[in-house]
């Protein structure tokens, strides 16, 4: 085993008490052992000062938070996230306006005269150019005005308002059934590849990934809703209705989306643990005698997440598109809903409007999916904006 060697200086100072100091330097005449030399106090309370004025620099809150990685990881993120929210909207706008049909046409009815027609056109400015068009619609976007709706002539940014927050509880309490299906389920069923459990829960994600949402919606409302009566099977109540009746309404609405979801889930993140199990750190661990769910639950899964992380951010597109069907089932009254509504009237500032919603929703998602990596696993920095 080799040592360092200390600093010669040092060592010859604790070797010899007597002997003189390296900088020239003794202590007074009749002090005691270990007393500072002149000068020597005054040097570290100077020293000390330029300590706490490097301390006060360090300690300013904007050159502290961009020293920080994950900062400057969001701050790239974002950046680049601006082209392609831009493009996304340029592209749903090119879309809208190829598809067939006219929008005055659709607000007035098959009735309406051509004169009538056209009339409306000019009001709501559609017989403008494609691009004349985009060009003000993206004007009024970045001074934070979406436009009005064709239809009821409301901002949509009040409609997104009043529509949003329905939406995104949707999601959110899919992505918890998802995860609390996927997580104990993979994890068991990787304790006994091939066992009971495992087939029978193979099985049953089979099935899941099988069923398409709105036809598991369906069975569900004649199951819970119709012949158990536990759940409704239309209509959304607010949290200011009681969160118990609020859960409720949106259960079914959850389970629909969630579970088909969940099962892949499950495929996947079982497919990870047991490459996991392989490992050499897991025989490492088996060997030097940790039971094998503390080795299974404390090791193998929590590295077993990347791929989870990954996936789930992926499938918030997925998510989002089964809203515009589950809501119209189950009558919720969000964005999906709307969306509907919306082509079928050609209305395009909605359209636009959840369209940025959905692109900014799936990036900063992405952000946060980025952010986790690190978090679940210290070892990872984004220090070299390579990575």
């Amino acid at each position: 085993m080799t040592v360092q060697p200390a600093n010669r200086g040092g060592a010859s100072a604790a070797a010899d008490p007597g002997a003189a100091p390296v900088d020239g330097t003794a202590p007074p005449p009749g002090a005691p052992p270990g007393a500072a030399r002149p000068g020597q106090h005054g040097a570290g309370q100077h020293g000390a000062g330029q300590h706490g004025a490097g301390q006060h620099g360090a300690g300013q809150p904007f050159a502290g938070l961009m020293r920080s990685s994950l900062l400057r990881l969001a701050v790239r993120r974002l950046l680049t996230a601006i082209p392609v929210v831009w493009g996304v909207t340029f592209l749903g706008f090119t879309v809208l306006n190829l598809l067939p049909g006219d929008a005055a046409q659709a607000l007035l009815g098959a009735d309406a005269t051509p004169a009538e027609v056209a009339k409306l056109s000019q009001q709501l400015h559609l017989d403008q150019p494609f691009l004349t068009r985009y060009g003000n619609w993206l004007t009024g976007a970045l001074r934070g005005h979406l436009g009005s709706s064709l239809g009821s002539g409301q901002p949509v940014t009040t409609i997104l308002a009043q529509r949003f927050p329905v939406t995104f509880e949707l999601l959110l309490y899919a992505f918890v059934v998802s995860l609390l299906i996927a997580i104990p389920v993979a994890t068991f069923a990787a304790r006994k590849p091939g066992g009971i459990f495992d087939s029978v829960t193979t099985f049953i994600a089979l099935v899941g990934l099988s069923v398409a949402p709105y036809i598991l919606a369906l069975l569900l409302i004649l199951l819970f809703a119709v012949n158990l009566a536990w759940f409704p099977a239309l209509g959304w109540t607010p949290v200011g209705g009681g969160l118990g009746a609020n859960l409720r309404s949106l259960t079914l609405p959850a389970l629909s989306l969630g579970f088909p979801i969940g099962c892949f889930y499950t495929r996947l993140l079982r497919a990870d643990v047991l490459e996991q199990l392989d490992e050499d750190y897991v025989m490492t661990a088996h060997a030097k005698g940790l039971p094998g769910w503390r080795v299974l639950l404390r090791h193998a899964t929590p590295n077993s997440m990347f791929g989870l992380i990954t996936v789930v951010a992926l499938n918030v597109g997925t998510l989002l598109g089964g809203t515009v069907i589950v809501e119209q089932i189950f009558g919720l009254p969000g964005i999906g809903e709307e969306l509907f509504q919306a082509i079928q009237t050609r209305d395009f500032p909605v359209l636009e409007g959840i369209v940025v919603v959905f692109a900014v929703l799936v990036v900063v998602i992405g952000l946060l999916a980025d952010l986790l990596y690190a978090a679940v696993d210290p070892r990872i920095r984004y220090d070299n904006p390579g990575q």
